[in-house]
């Protein structure tokens, strides 16, 4: 006798709401694959501070290497002189050491100008930086008719501040990183001095810094982007995101 062949099996139609939930599971566990990807090696960046007592007055030049790796990355340069008509000047400026390196700022009359940032200030990608040099403060005197000087005057965005900040765009391996410079300023009686009390800038290429900030990590980002995935991917593998009715 020849064996009794078993009739084809038909295949069985799924509803379409366990095709629904059977999706759901797909996507929640793909999902989950990837925010573990994700969070397993996450970027563990660090503000870089160091704290400064460094002058610069008439004729002065100081550089700002922020990550300390021997190169200058800014610098502010103090320009003096004056003419035998009695016009005579003092002017402070800063200015990028690199190239793609910037400075937070805006430009008059096309000339660009330092904003002295007040503490907690955001610097970062989308900000306002200048194509060059900076100035920060001046104070001038213009000769008489009658050949005497007049009182020197001050002006600029840096003149007589205190505790104030540079925003700093400076590039590492070929990508950006910020920072701040922070400035006491001084203009009087045609000069300008300016001391460089610290500054710092953020690890992470690309992440924005406050003005002020001397440390701080990402831990707590971290932490919270972890843990918004797990809720996220929790309530999708309920099926909370479900068509209505389901």
């Amino acid at each position: 006798m020849k064996p009794s062949r078993r009739p084809p099996r038909t295949p069985s139609e799924l509803s379409d709401s366990i095709r629904h939930q059977l999706n759901m599971y797909a996507l929640a566990a793909s999902a989950a694959g990837v925010g573990v990807s994700a969070l397993a090696h996450p970027a563990e960046g660090k503000i870089i501070y160091t704290k400064a007592d460094k002058v610069v007055g008439r004729g002065g030049t100081l550089h700002i290497d922020l990550n300390h790796d021997g190169i200058s990355d800014f610098t502010l340069k103090n320009t003096f002189g004056s003419t035998t008509e009695g016009y005579g000047w003092d002017r402070l400026f800063a200015m990028p050491a690199r190239q793609k390196n910037a400075i937070w700022g805006h430009t008059a009359r096309g000339f660009g100008y330092a904003s002295a940032l007040s503490p907690n200030s955001w610097v970062g990608p989308k900000g306002q930086f200048l194509p060059g040099s900076g100035s920060m403060a001046a104070s001038t005197t213009s000769g008489g008719g009658n050949g005497r000087g007049h009182p020197a005057t001050s002006r600029g965005p840096w003149c007589n501040v205190a505790d104030r900040y540079l925003g700093l765009k400076f590039v590492i391996k070929g990508k950006a990183h910020f920072g701040w410079a922070r400035l006491n300023v001084t203009c009087r009686d045609l000069t300008v001095n300016a001391t460089l009390t610290g500054y710092a800038y953020e690890t992470i290429p690309g992440k924005g810094i406050l003005t002020g900030k001397e440390h701080g990590n990402d831990e707590g980002q971290v932490a919270t982007l972890s843990s918004g995935r797990s809720t996220a991917l929790g309530q999708l593998a309920r099926g909370s995101a479900g068509r209505p009715g389901e």
